[in-house]
């Protein structure tokens, strides 16, 4: 069970070493990939026993000798529990997704951005790794908006969205919509000048920490703020560029000031 997950669990009460209530008891305690339903044999048959069989978390006990019907009727009535059991999780799988992602371009939402990238920051400090912040906006956008429909507008934001997500790394990256055509894109392990880099086209505002990670008087907030203020820098310098501050000991002090 430590090695590979098993949906079914047999198992006898009277075993040597780990007895069938201990067995029950572990189980119940892993972190398993899924639920585990547990039927339980024994000969003993008092009511006392039979609680503590299913305290223990087996989920329904038989008396030996077992009829072999009934073993089976009893595995059929587990597998559909397992198979509610399936569905239940996937849904709330698919309602957790639903509930972190925006829903026009398939990015994180804001809620998913403001739980997620505390705990990235703290990661890179407690690891001294660089973080690097890129705030995005669409220049001119109201005029898409406003010359070609609000549907052109949402189709520039998933293509948008489609493109960007394409040229991150997958297993480290991640993109969240700010609000309305504004996004942040969040860059693990990235220095400065990685950011930068990754940082083309439409107008960009980035924001580093030092390479050995956030400073301890660095905040999320300042971080974001950073890359805000660089963003507008972009706007001001006839937009399509992006400008962008590397956010040491000394600036992260003066913005706590």
């Amino acid at each position: 069970m430590t090695k590979r997950y098993y949906p079914m669990l047999v198992t006898d009460w009277e075993m040597p070493e780990m007895d069938g209530i201990a067995l029950c008891k572990a189980v119940r305690n892993m972190q398993l990939d899924g639920y585990v339903y547990a039927l339980l044999l024994t000969a003993r048959d008092a009511k006392e026993h039979i609680i503590a069989g299913l305290d223990a978390g087996a989920d329904d006990y038989l008396v030996k000798p077992v009829h072999e019907a009934e073993l089976i009727a009893r595995l059929s009535a587990g597998r559909r529990i397992l198979a509610l059991e399936h569905s239940l999780r996937v849904a709330n799988q698919r309602n957790r997704i639903l509930s972190i992602t925006d829903a026009l371009t398939g990015t994180y939402n804001r809620r998913y951005l403001m739980e997620q990238l505390p705990r990235e920051f703290e990661r890179c400090r407690r690891y001294a790794y660089p973080l690097s912040v890129l705030m995005c906006d669409l220049d001119h956008f109201k005029q898409v908006n406003d010359q070609r429909g609000h549907a052109a507008g949402d189709d520039v934001l998933q293509q948008f969205a489609c493109r960007a997500q394409k040229l991150i790394r997958t297993n480290s990256d991640w993109m969240a919509r700010y609000g309305g055509e504004e996004f942040l894109i969040v860059l693990p392990e990235t220095t400065h000048d990685q950011g930068v880099i990754v940082a083309v086209t439409a107008s960009f505002g980035v924001a580093s920490t030092g390479l050995n990670g956030p400073d301890l008087t660095l905040s999320v907030e300042t971080l974001i703020r950073a890359a805000d203020e660089s963003l507008y820098k972009s706007k001001l310098s006839g937009r399509n560029c992006s400008t962008g501050q590397e956010i040491g000991a000394v600036l992260a002090l003066a913005a706590l000031a």
